[in-house]
């Protein structure tokens, strides 16, 4: 067993590796569209759960209008 050398917060982690970084997939003037299902599974799981913002690298307002543009597209049936 690995002794605590107490400079970190537990053992490993991000403070060793730094935070896992993607690159911005939205420009920042790209407006979303519901009717658009191939670029709306960019930000679908497989399982069919919106991923988060800190992995689609969009901002708080992106974030939003995928959030609604995903619950759009699924009502009317074009994403699961």
């Amino acid at each position: 067993m690995r002794e605590f050398d107490g400079d970190s917060r537990g053992f490993g982690g991000e403070r060793e590796r730094g935070p896992r970084r993607r690159p911005k997939s939205l420009p920042a003037n790209q407006v979303v569209d519901y009717k658009d299902a191939e670029f709306l599974k960019k930000f679908v799981t497989e399982q069919g759960r919106m991923q988060p913002r800190r992995i689609t690298g969009a901002n708080a307002m992106q974030q939003r209008q995928i959030k609604r543009a995903i619950r759009r597209a699924r009502v009317i049936g074009l994403l699961p």
